[in-house]
Parts: structure tokens; C-alpha cells; sequence
């Protein structure tokens, strides 16, 4: 008889020729390992970026990296994770398997996050057999953006003004740490709906007041209506309280024009971009009221858009149109600034499709890959 251990001898030496056919096959799907000698290195995390605060508005956030490599001929996936603790303890997004993306970058897009808290991600890269280094970054999601009206400080109660271009004078708004460097909109009107603006621009915040000056000479002797508002770009504050003012009883001519501010006979080409902003703003307020029809707003903005391009050009900056999406369609609310360092698209238009409200023109440079169009041959005469 054959001993009783023989067929338990058989069954050893058989799993062990297997695992050594699994060793020597490295692109099996059940290859062991780790393979001696393979090394993976940690991915380059690209974003966010070390540090990195985000806004509300920027979720869901995205997180990219550049691809590890690897010694070995397995094909590598990533694993990412999101965690409350730098020691990962506490995950609160995790995704495994995710195959390498193109042009030697990967990303996932993390489930939307708990507000006012940092946070911690990482990734590594594996090939079934061989696991890399983590490579670790922190980032922080802002609370929700708290933002006041700013207090009007002067003219109120209907005081009487000394010039017909007053000075209108806020206190800076209150604010928490998720709302951004702010610029103020002004307007002044005839009548308290603001139906019959007469002037109104922005303004980038000063010291603890922001002070906005009338470009323009405002009626002689009637009462007038102002109010005031800011905003980051992505938070913009209620109106201040409506405050009232009167103008001179004598036609006493306004204060000449001061830095960046219109130049005599109302020209608009100022030498940058926000003075130009504020500038046609003013100039062409009647083009901002609220209106019935997308398509009018449409040609209020392309009317707006068109000034300030030629304010620019006048102004010896080469302004263009911008080709929406690479083209053939103008962009409404967009135009491309030709630099030495590359074309840059500017956003001109605040939300402008929204009709109900008054249309307001920002100076916000987006980047350097604005498909420029060259505008027409300007007449400056006019401009």
C-alpha cells in the first residue's frame, strides 16, 4: 500500500508548480507578486494643488494627476482617495481601478463634499501584482459665501451736492473667507425704480470705503437716487439701502476727469481695461436696463461688446473679437486681448443673459487661449 501522506505530497507539489507558472508569466491575470525588481513610481499631483482653496461653486471638484511609470510591462491603474484626516482614517470618497487617461493624465471627479473643512487626497498607481507610493496633497472647501450690501456714507438724505459729478461713498461690505477680492457697481438715477439710470460703473473696493465719482454731469438741481452693490465675480451682495441726493441749484461745471476716469468730450479710450468697463458702462447705461427678449439683450451686449473693443484699439490695445469655442461664432460676452505673451479672453458680460436684471459689464480675464478675431479699422473720432 502507498503511504497515506502521498496524495497530499501530490497536491503540495502540484499548487507549487503552479504558483511558479504564475511567476513566470508576468502579464497573466493571476500572476503572483509582487514581481522582484519592478518599481512604480509615485503620480505627480497636478489638482488641486497643495493648499488649494475652493468655493461652493467649484464643486464637483476634479483631481488630476500625471501618469506614474513603471520598470515592469503590466498595465497600470490608479486608486484615489479623499479623506477628512491626513491619515486617512476617515474616507469619504475612495475609487479603485481607474484606468490611465490620455496624454499621460488621469483624473476622477470627487461626489460633492461637506463645506468649511480641509480635506486630503491621494493616489497611487498598481498593476495587480506590484503597488506604488502614495503621493499626498490637502486641499479646503470654503463655507458657503457670506456677503452684505455695503452702508452708503455719503450723499444721503437728500443733501444738496456741491458739483454735478458727486462722490458716492460706501462702507466696504462685511464679508466671510469664502467670498473673493470684490469690485462695487454703482448707479444713479431719476427716479427710485432705477428705471432712469443715469450714470452707474464699477469699481475695484478701496480701504474700508469704496468711492465711485459720476463720469458724467447729472441735471441741475433735482433729486437724484443711488445705490451700490458687490460682488467677486461668483457672489454678489444685495443692493445697499437707496439713498437720495440734489444736485446744484447753478450749472457749476464737475471736477475734471481723474485717474483712469473719462477723458474730455466723454471719450472712453482710457489705456485699460476696467477704466474702459467703467467707462462705457456709463456711457451707454440705457444698454443695461432690463429687457423682454433674449434676442434684445443679445444686441445690447454685441452693441457694448463692439465699444469696447474700439475704446481699446484708440487706446493702442489690440482688442478683437473672440471665436466662441474656436468658431465660427462670435462670442457675446467674451473678446480676445492680443498680448505679447499670448491672446488672452477677457469676460466682459455678468450673467447678461439674465433679462429681469440690469446688465453689468466686468473686466474678468479668463486665459491665454482666446481664439482672436481682428475688429474692423476704427474711427477713434467718436469713440
Amino acid at each position: 500500500m502507498k503511504p497515506a501522506t502521498a496524495a497530499p505530497m501530490a497536491l503540495l507539489l502540484a499548487l507549487a508548480a503552479c504558483e511558479a507558472q504564475k511567476s513566470s508569466t508576468p502579464l497573466s491575470p493571476s500572476v503572483a507578486g509582487p514581481i522582484a525588481g519592478v518599481e512604480i513610481t509615485a503620480p505627480k499631483l497636478l489638482e488641486p494643488a497643495q493648499g488649494f482653496r475652493f468655493k461652493e461653486s467649484q464643486q464637483p471638484i476634479r483631481l488630476l494627476i500625471e501618469n506614474s511609470s513603471s520598470s515592469g510591462v503590466r498595465p497600470l491603474t490608479y486608486l484615489f482617495e479623499v479623506a477628512t484626516d491626513s491619515e486617512f482614517q476617515t474616507k469619504v470618497f475612495a475609487r479603485s481601478n481607474v484606468p490611465p487617461g490620455e496624454g499621460g493624465r488621469t483624473s476622477v471627479v470627487v461626489d460633492p463634499l461637506g463645506l468649511g473643512r480641509a480635506y486630503y487626497w491621494r493616489a497611487r498607481a498598481e498593476d495587480g501584482a506590484n503597488i506604488g507610493v502614495y503621493a499626498t496633497a490637502q486641499f479646503e472647501l470654503l463655507p458657503k459665501a457670506q456677503l452684505d450690501p455695503p452702508a452708503p456714507v455719503s450723499p444721503i438724505n437728500n443733501e444738496r451736492v456741491t458739483t454735478r459729478r458727486p462722490a458716492l461713498t460706501v462702507n466696504n461690505s462685511d464679508r466671510n473667507t469664502a467670498v473673493g477680492i470684490l469690485a462695487y457697481e454703482f448707479q444713479i438715477a431719476t427716479d427710485q425704480s432705477f428705471g432712469g439710470i443715469v450714470a452707474a460703473g464699477l469699481i475695484d473696493e478701496g480701504g474700508g470705503q469704496t468711492t465711485y465719482t459720476s463720469p458724467v454731469d447729472l441735471a441741475v438741481d433735482r433729486q437724484h437716487f443711488w445705490r451700490a452693490r458687490s460682488s467677486d465675480g461668483d457672489t454678489t451682495s444685495a443692493w445697499s439701502v437707496t439713498q437720495t441726493f440734489r444736485t446744484p441749484t447753478a450749472t457749476t461745471p464737475g471736477p475734471g476727469p481723474g485717474p483712469g476716469g473719462p477723458t474730455p468730450g466723454g471719450s472712453c479710450a482710457l489705456g485699460n481695461g476696467p477704466a474702459i468697463i467703467q467707462c462705457i458702462s456709463a456711457k451707454y447705461a440705457y444698454k443695461r436696463v432690463p429687457v423682454g427678449s433674449l434676442g434684445e439683450r443679445q444686441d445690447n451686449m454685441k452693441f457694448l461688446r463692439d465699444r469696447i473693443i474700439e475704446a481699446g484699439k484708440c487706446s493702442g490695445l489690440d482688442y478683437g473679437w473672440n471665436l466662441k469655442r474656436g468658431g465660427p461664432e462670435l462670442s457675446i460676452d467674451v473678446i480676445a486681448w492680443k498680448r505679447p505673451d499670448g491672446n488672452m479672453g477677457v469676460d466682459i458680460g455678468f450673467d447678461y443673459d439674465n433679462l429681469g436684471e440690469e446688465l453689468r459689464l466686468v473686466w474678468s480675464e479668463v486665459d491665454l487661449f482666446a481664439s482672436y478675431t481682428p475688429y474692423p479699422a476704427v474711427s477713434c473720432s467718436g469713440v
